[in-house]
């Protein structure tokens, strides 16, 4: 396992030394983030830019707005452009197997950030895609394992906790992985828990505030509910507020600016810190040394720290997005 911060210090300076050369202000490499109107997506897009200007090289990022087949599309145009290499957000973690292999075929490096590449049913997060030449990520099951820990100083012990989950988007492997990550927590630590209603969202605080009223009101007695992403939890907070139960909210996937000023209000007891900006970063790092390396070893797995966020710790976890 290869850490952010540390690796990226170093990769820092040898840039410095190497951006004067002038093949490097030849390169160009491109970037397909899944949509920019999530601020997540753009602070990955707003960390690889900021990499590529220090370093000298020229960027194009184009935005498949949300969609699989635009997304396939976009990496098709960078594979004509000729870029010196791919990065992108994969949309559909299955659908973007084919991705890979087709800028593979062009032996061009390609480095997934944030989200797995192939089945996470059948394929381990850390068992790269083969053909990939990286894939950047937090390791979405331990992600799932702190919300736990989370969980458990707010869940009765006296009798079985009801749970509910808002679950994210269909398609994105972070789903499966975080809720089972998010269960093998509390499994481990004999937990006694049930999960009485869970429901797919499209990642925003819109569809996170209509999940949770639909809960709340089939489940007035919800212990719990457990958003895999702060977006889907601002929502949620509102609904909770609307009709003032007493059900407590965690999230995964957090660090962002709305949702660390409802964890520094009370209104969500806490999330898990992620730095998609420095994502982004390392996204590039990866890039760039397997466009301008000949030794370079692909199949890397390059991941970050996952500190848990409560109101308490929120200076540790400073927003990105």
């Amino acid at each position: 396992m290869i850490k952010g911060a540390r690796l990226l210090l170093a990769f820092a300076g040898g840039v410095a030394v190497l951006s004067g050369n002038a093949w490097a202000k030849d390169l160009t490499f491109g970037y397909v983030p899944g949509s920019m109107i999530y601020p997540y997506n753009v602070a990955t897009a707003n960390g690889f830019e900021a990499e590529a200007k220090a370093a000298g090289v020229k960027t194009v990022v184009l935005d498949p707005r949300g969609s699989v087949e635009k997304q396939g599309n976009s990496i098709d145009d960078l594979i004509a452009q000729k870029v010196d290499a791919i990065g992108f957000l994969p949309l559909d973690s299955v659908v973007a197997q084919s991705f890979v292999d087709r800028v593979a075929d062009k032996n061009i490096p390609i480095v997934a950030v944030a989200l797995q590449v192939g089945d996470p049913t059948k394929r381990e997060l850390r068992d790269v895609y083969p053909g990939l030449t990286a894939l950047v990520a937090p390791d979405d099951v331990i992600q799932g394992e702190q919300s736990a820990k989370l969980a458990l100083d707010l869940l009765p012990k006296d009798r079985t906790a009801t749970i509910a989950v808002i679950e994210g988007a269909p398609g994105y492997a972070v789903v499966e992985q975080r809720i089972r990550g998010f269960k093998k927590g509390l499994d481990a630590a004999g937990q006694k828990y049930e999960i009485v209603a869970s429901q797919p969202s499209d990642w925003t605080p819109e569809s996170g505030q209509t999940i949770c009223q639909n809960f709340l009101t089939s489940r007035p007695d919800l212990d719990l509910i457990f958003s895999e992403a702060d977006d889907m939890a601002i929502g949620c907070a509102r609904a909770i507020a609307a009709i003032g139960a007493p059900t407590k909210l965690i999230a995964t996937s957090g660090g962002s600016k709305t949702g660390n000023a409802a964890i520094a209000a009370g209104e969500l007891s806490g999330s898990v810190c992620v730095k998609p900006e420095l994502l982004g970063r390392l996204m590039f790092k990866e890039m760039y040394e397997a466009a301008t390396k000949t030794d370079y070893k692909k199949g890397k797995f390059v991941t970050i720290d996952l500190p848990i966020i409560t109101k308490a710790s929120l200076a540790g976890c400073p927003a990105e997005w």
